[in-house]
């Protein structure tokens, strides 16, 4: 009885439109943007304007603030001291920052000067993060999960030491440059949850948390923040703002669905079209000074993403919470449960197929877009049931 209650509770809306974002991730990652046509891909810094491709990574960054709330007053309510949380919060963002480099990295590799083949490095660096961020099960055989921990940080080790990125003359090392993807999540989860710690499901406190990143966005966007540029080489994600600024949206969006749980599913779904349509239009007011542009991380761009957002969960929770209908969703289950295995175990494979040379992604060779979209729509999809199989098999990342 207590489980079925759990069950009914939870609110499927967030992990659908978490699982879906990362597949349209896993596609548009995975499509040939030489055929397929530019609507779906990602614009140039400075195109004035937005392709699926470009909203999908914001849409993702929606829901990781959306969660925030709901992970964290669960550690609350489960007794987790503040300093345990910090410390959580701290390693969770760490390692996003640590893998989100790794990934940055491996396409830079020299082979002649690191002394490895680039798709080798990438594949081993790739197993190494399985190794040791996967969830072991608790219980029996911890010696031996210990030791494959332990395996994960020696070839980590390993491989950071011998990594050149240029010539002999002038080797060069890792860098840490945008972060990465993962890297991107982690600087926009780390300020968003420590500003939750602190205001706790505040709506005034965390509005007016997103409407000063908002502001700050801009004034980096004009240049007035240049006194800050030594800094920008740690902290240069937090200056700029756009990805907390869409993480804070996200999780304000995450505080009203906690405290308007008794209060309708109309009164929840007409505050999240509302707030969509404002964000859009904030969005369009903000481009007479400020493109649209992913690239650029411009405050017009991130708040029409979070417009979308909004709308989008508003749907989604339409149909899932309060119509019940959730099968349709079944095939994003794996995804959105174990959204980093699902977005870095195709990685393992891209480059196991580059190494071997055997056409298996013959349909990204095609000249005909309908092939070339079909392809990876059929990609990401497999990459979904991957997840599935791998977890069963106890192979699950978990930060």
């Amino acid at each position: 009885m207590i489980a079925g209650m759990e069950k009914r509770t939870r609110i499927a809306s967030v992990d659908i439109m978490r699982g879906l974002t990362l597949l349209l991730m896993l596609f548009v990652n995975d499509l040939n943007m030489k055929v397929a046509p530019a609507w779906l891909g990602h614009m140039k810094a400075e195109y004035d304007g937005m392709g699926l491709a470009d909203w999908v990574f914001p849409g993702f960054l929606f829901i990781v603030g959306m969660a925030i709330p709901f992970a964290i007053s669960g550690r609350i309510k489960k007794g987790d001291s503040v300093p345990g949380i910090l410390l959580h919060i701290a390693v969770r963002t760490i390692s996003l920052l640590i893998i989100g480099v790794l990934m940055l990295n491996s396409g830079r590799v020299n082979p002649g000067t690191t002394g490895m083949h680039k798709d080798l490095w990438a594949l081993l660096m790739y197993v190494s993060v399985f190794l040791l961020w996967n969830d072991y099960p608790q219980g029996r055989h911890k010696v031996l999960f210990l030791i494959l921990r332990a395996a994960g940080v020696a070839i980590l080790v390993f491989l950071a030491i011998i990594f050149r990125s240029g010539p002999t003359d002038d080797p060069g090392w890792m860098i840490t440059g945008w972060w990465g993807i993962l890297g991107l999540i982690g600087w926009g989860y780390l300020v968003s949850s420590l500003i939750y710690l602190a205001l706790r499901d505040s709506v005034t406190g965390t509005a007016i948390a997103v409407l000063f990143f908002l502001a700050v966005n801009m004034l980096d966007q004009k240049g007035l923040l240049g006194f800050l540029d030594p800094l920008r080489p740690v902290l240069g994600i937090i200056i700029q703002a756009n990805v907390p600024l869409i993480v804070l949206t996200g999780m304000l969006a995450g505080i009203l669905l906690r405290r308007m749980k008794d209060s309708g599913h109309e009164r929840i779904i007409t505050l999240f079209v509302t707030l969509g349509f404002i964000s859009l239009a904030a969005g369009f007011i903000l481009r007479n000074w400020f493109i649209i542009s992913k690239i650029l991380a411009t405050p017009s761009w991130g708040m029409i993403c979070s417009g979308i957002s909004f709308i989008v969960f508003a749907a989604i929770y339409w149909l899932a919470d309060v119509r019940g209908l959730t099968g349709w969703a079944g095939f994003v289950k794996p995804a959105g449960k174990h959204s980093l295995t699902t977005y870095l175990a195709p990685d393992i494979l891209y480059h196991a197929i580059w190494m071997s040379a055997v056409p298996i992604l013959f349909y990204k060779q095609s000249s005909e877009p309908w092939i070339v979209i079909t392809g990876s729509i059929a990609w990401a999809l497999l990459m979904a049931g991957l997840t599935a199989l791998l977890a069963r098999a106890g192979i699950k990342l978990k930060l």
